[in-house]
């Protein structure tokens, strides 16, 4: 064995979903692993949930801050994708986050896979509050690796 490693499976491109959590950034190694074996490029998707009558819609200051600290964690995984010799584009959209990672895998783009890291919360809480990776695993028609 050359300690070559070669995809088994037909992937070129990946969308990983990043929130700048630790989770979010184990998916994205994950994804970058993935990437090498099988020559993928990597798209990330943050998405702004803005609930539709925000006291905050027009306070520029904050959504300004917001914007920073979305640039600071897409330009950490570009980072991090680049010195692995991956291709890492980035995807910021507005709305329903799990909607909106499974419109875009399942879009015009053609994604092969959805690499996603998992928040871990317990079953009781996932049944009240919901699960971005819960909904995208049961709603996408493209494979989904979930990362803990």
């Amino acid at each position: 064995m050359t300690g070559v490693q070669t995809c088994a499976l037909p992937i070129s491109k990946i969308l990983v979903p990043i929130d700048g959590s630790k989770n979010s950034f184990r998916g994205l190694e994950m994804a970058i692993n993935l990437a090498r074996q099988c020559n993928a490029t990597i798209t990330g998707i943050y998405s702004l949930q803005t609930p539709p009558h925000s006291e905050f819609k027009g306070v520029g200051s904050i959504r300004d801050a917001h914007n920073k600290e979305v640039k600071k964690f897409m330009d950490e995984a570009k980072t991090l994708s680049a010195q692995n010799g991956i291709v890492f584009n980035e995807k910021i959209v507005k709305g329903e986050i799990g909607y909106n990672i499974v419109k875009l895998a399942q879009g015009k783009n053609k994604f092969s896979m959805i690499v996603i890291g998992s928040r871990g919360r317990s079953p009781t809480k996932e049944m009240f509050f919901g699960s971005v990776s819960n909904y995208v695993t049961h709603t996408s028609k493209i494979p989904v690796l979930i990362v803990k």
